[in-house]
């Protein structure tokens, strides 16, 4: 019976006697498992193949890689409004910066901001020079003030925060993040933008004014926002950084107002004067 696939269960009463068995009423069938025993050891064919590659586009994986295009279309993830709320956050600070951004830093606001402040920079210094040059002649943009522009703006924001964001890990804080410190120092630019509109002005004092408005409004955004990551390091530690982060900033606001709205930018090319003897002479005016 065994060996159909069934075993027999007997009955037996407490005598041993198996005289009176009814083995329609006493024999009970059962299914066997000694095949599953044989069975369990082996391996399913369908089991036994190497699992099928991980892709990009796999559905349910939800991975990036960094040489696709998904992997950066997901710090460029916000619309309009939040851009422009985090820019009067920005501005105008009522609560923490990072919790505005509730875990979703982006980098669409960051750059878009550091390109806006790049040209009007060199609108707002080509402007500067043409009313300190009016009636010389005839006036040529200099497009060294777009450079000029760029490698301050771009390099000041895309460098510094990483080197922050590398001591921090470097001094042991758990809470650092390189896209917060991005964004961070990204929104801090917008000030910059109505600083740079009004500061052509010929008066020199009066742009000094604007400048120091604007390091003041940026630094102190930028210190409220960061204290409390830097508080994660000794105190000791997190005091030169904060002093660092505010003398690099008020380096940038420096540059700003001697590149772009002095008479005479020492990034604008020198102009070609005449001297006594009539020997074509190359002049630099200061005018911070």
């Amino acid at each position: 019976m065994s060996g159909g696939g069934y075993d027999v269960v007997v009955d037996v009463d407490e005598e041993g006697d198996l005289g009176h068995t009814d083995l329609q009423e006493d024999l009970e069938f059962h299914s066997s498992n000694f095949e599953d025993g044989q069975n369990r050891n082996k391996i399913p064919p369908d089991q036994g193949r190497l699992p099928a590659p991980t892709t990009a586009s796999s559905g349910g994986s939800g991975k990036r890689y960094l040489w696709t295009l998904s992997f950066y279309a997901q710090f460029f993830d916000v619309d309009t409004s939040t851009v422009l709320h985090r820019c009067f956050s920005a501005v105008y600070p009522r609560s923490n910066f990072l919790d505005i951004m509730e875990g979703n830093p982006d980098l669409y606001g960051p750059f878009w901001i550091a390109t806006t402040v790049v040209f009007i920079l060199f609108l707002t210094g080509t402007i500067s020079q043409y009313l300190h040059h009016k009636g010389e002649g005839h006036f040529e943009y200099d497009f060294k003030l777009l450079s000029g522009a760029a490698g301050l703006i771009y390099g000041y924001t895309g460098v510094i925060p990483i080197a922050l964001w590398g001591l921090l890990k470097w001094f042991g804080s758990e809470s650092a993040n390189l896209l917060e410190c991005w964004a961070l120092y990204g929104y801090a630019n917008f000030i910059w933008i109505p600083v740079a509109l009004i500061s052509w002005s010929p008066i020199t004092i009066l742009n000094w004014v604007f400048v120091g408005v604007g390091f003041g409004v940026s630094a102190f955004f930028l210190f409220r926002n960061l204290y409390p990551v830097l508080s994660a390091t000794d105190v000791q530690t997190s005091k030169i950084l904060l002093i660092a982060v505010v003398a690099l900033h008020a380096g940038l606001s420096i540059a700003i107002k001697i590149l772009f709205f002095a008479h005479k930018s020492p990034a604008a090319k020198a102009k070609p004067e005449h001297n006594e003897v009539g020997k074509l002479v190359w002049t630099e005016k200061a005018g911070v």
